[in-house]
């Protein structure tokens, strides 16, 4: 596997499109089309607040139901949410317009929104920006980036990755991208993530492949730990690349859920690492666990500590704050076991060693903890299993944004 340049339009067949709708921006395009030569297979994971967007229960429907997908229609600004029936029938509207102007079944059209909750879509934009879209898809690198810009909203840099990768004497393509800022805290952020692919596999595989690599994932990220209305992770194989299909757990399948894995995994970090006002990227490592489910808990128990996402703000090596969140997280250990160590770009630093502070430098620590992307990797000496999550710091601006959003 290697990765390449590129996104949703790195794989053949794939093309994508975007412009300014107008929808809640003035300044810049909020409007994006992702849409394949041929019908795909289609898998998807979604939100699992009870509140759920209009987009959501669409797409559900078409990946449960549907017998393929060709086409994903994504707005920002607003994310018809919290909109009732309204909401509804304007994603059967939007998906109405895409299937006339691309002569495809409305059923094979996917939709998704993000933004401000609680307000309607202004369908005459989203219907105008549907129909601008169609004669501008294109193939090219420039055109996913584009995408991948519109989907924006409190993101201040676009998210998106691609991989090659062999099956069967074929050449795979993978890409993807991405948007998550704020309301970051998947359960499967506000998050919107669409993979694209030309592998041919069966769609149970394809969707059992998503549904288990999310847990190591997006699962494992957190800005602010607000679980979105609208989080959706949409996958599309369109079979191009002409291997011949992965319908079994062979040697195939470890290729496409590794080239997966990869693509998630990197989306998913470049959304913890752009978090709203953010300075770091924070990765917490939970080594030596007695089980898988014990290291998930307590790695996410430290990335979801205001108090220790304050202290890696200020490069402030307040290791108590970290042993405090893995001691509340319900997970059982022993505190007295415990190592931890603080790792960049600049260093390592072992802090404490079973359970009590070494004699370290503070000016080290802070020069450690001053990188873009720092680490905390805690030991707790019980077992083999390990787990890792991602979060970022928490800065004023953050709840400067947040502030103001609506406005």
């Amino acid at each position: 596997m290697k990765q390449i340049d590129g996104g949703v339009t790195a794989a053949k067949g794939f093309k994508a499109a975007s412009t300014a709708a107008g929808i809640k921006y003035k300044d810049r395009k909020d409007m994006a089309m992702i849409y394949s030569e041929v019908p795909c297979k289609a898998a998807g994971t979604f939100t699992t607040n009870l509140v759920k967007a209009a987009p959501v229960k669409w797409d559900k429907v078409v990946v449960e139901n549907s017998t393929c997908a060709q086409a994903v229609i994504v707005n920002a600004g607003i994310a018809n949410a919290c909109t009732g029936e309204e909401g509804l029938r304007y994603c059967m509207e939007t998906a109405e317009a895409a299937a006339e102007s691309l002569s495809i079944p409305v059923s094979s059209v996917l939709v998704a929104s993000t933004g401000v909750i609680g307000k309607q879509l202004p369908m005459d934009r989203i219907v105008a920006g549907v129909k601008a879209m169609v004669p501008e898809l294109d193939s090219s690198q420039e055109s996913g980036t584009a995408a991948a810009i519109a989907i924006m909203t409190t993101d201040t840099v676009k998210k998106e990755v691609a991989v090659q990768f062999e099956v069967g004497g074929k050449t795979i393509t993978m890409g993807g991208m991405c948007k998550g800022s704020g309301m970051i805290h998947p359960d499967m952020c506000t998050m919107l993530s669409f993979v694209t692919t030309d592998a041919a596999i069966s769609k149970e595989l394809l969707q059992e492949a998503l549904r288990e690599d999310i847990k190591d994932t997006y699962n494992m990220i957190s800005v602010d730990g607000d679980t979105s209305t609208n989080d959706t992770v949409l996958l599309l194989a369109n079979g191009m690349a002409g291997n011949e299909e992965i319908q079994s757990k062979n040697e195939d399948y470890e290729a496409f859920c590794k080239a997966l894995n990869f693509i998630n995994e990197t989306l998913a970090k470049k959304m913890a690492g752009d978090g709203e006002g953010c300075t770091a990227l924070f990765e917490v490592k939970i080594i030596g666990a007695e089980t898988k489910e014990q290291a998930v808990i307590l790695s996410k128990s430290v990335i979801t500590s205001s108090l220790t996402k304050a202290a890696i703000f200020g490069h402030d090596a307040n290791w108590g704050r970290i042993l405090c969140a893995m001691g509340y997280s319900g997970a059982v250990f022993d505190p007295e076991k415990v190592d931890l160590y603080f790792e960049s770009a600049a260093g390592k630093l072992k802090i404490i060693e079973n359970g009590v502070a070494l004699s370290y430098s503070e000016e080290e620590a802070t020069r450690i903890l001053s990188e873009p992307e720092v680490t905390a990797t805690a030991d707790i000496k019980l077992g083999e299993a390990t787990a890792t999550a991602w979060g970022c710091d928490l800065t004023f601006d953050y709840v400067k944004i947040n502030a103001d959003y609506r406005s």
